[in-house]
Formats: structure tokens, C-alpha cells, sequence
């Protein structure tokens, strides 16, 4: 499990969490998707980069999904949301994901 890239994960629970909101009309349930992709991501972290790291990545995806709210304002949701995925998901390969696989081609 803790080979998992957690960029995917991410991103792919932020897309989908808010295709469900919007699809559903239910932010409740949008967020649902949110929190049942984001836990697996913790937990990896936790396990593969200790608690420091994990912290951190958690911190920077909680604040990137409260900063796409803003920027919807700004240049649309989907494009907020795609966009907000997308700096996720680098951010979340560099700092964790880019090493698992750097040892695998080793």
C-alpha cells in the first residue's frame, strides 16, 4: 500500500468529489469522496514519509481546496478544480510520490 502514488489519489478525489457535488446537488456527499480519498493518502504518508511529512501534504491539500472556492470566483469551478487537482497532485509527486518511484527503477 505504501507504494500507492498519492497524486493520483488526490487528484482524482478532487475531481470526482466535486463531479459528485455538482452532479448530486449533496456538498455533503461531494465531500464524502474527498474524505474517502484523502484518509488513504494520510495514511501512506504516515507510513512512507513519517508524520512531519504527513502533516505538511495534508495541510497544503486542505489549503488548496479552500483556495480553488476562491479562484472559482475567479476563472470558473471546473477549471479551478482541474487546475487545484493538478497542483496537487505535483506537489504531492514531488514531495512523496517522485522517491517510491525513484527507488522502484533503481
Amino acid at each position: 500500500m505504501k507504494n500507492l502514488p498519492t497524486a493520483l489519489i488526490a487528484a482524482t478525489g478532487l475531481i470526482v468529489g466535486f463531479a459528485v457535488a455538482v452532479a448530486s446537488g449533496s456538498r455533503a456527499l461531494g465531500g464524502l469522496v474527498l474524505v474517502i480519498c484523502g484518509l488513504p493518502c494520510i495514511a501512506i504518508w504516515l507510513r512512507r514519509d513519517g508524520p512531519q511529512t504527513a502533516a505538511v501534504l495534508t495541510i497544503a491539500g486542505l489549503v488548496a481546496f479552500a483556495l480553488s472556492h476562491l479562484l472559482g470566483l475567479v476563472i470558473g469551478a471546473w477549471p479551478s478544480v482541474l487546475l487545484t487537482a493538478a497542483g496537487t497532485a505535483a506537489l504531492y509527486w514531488r514531495a512523496s510520490d517522485s522517491r517510491v518511484a525513484q527507488r522502484a527503477s533503481l
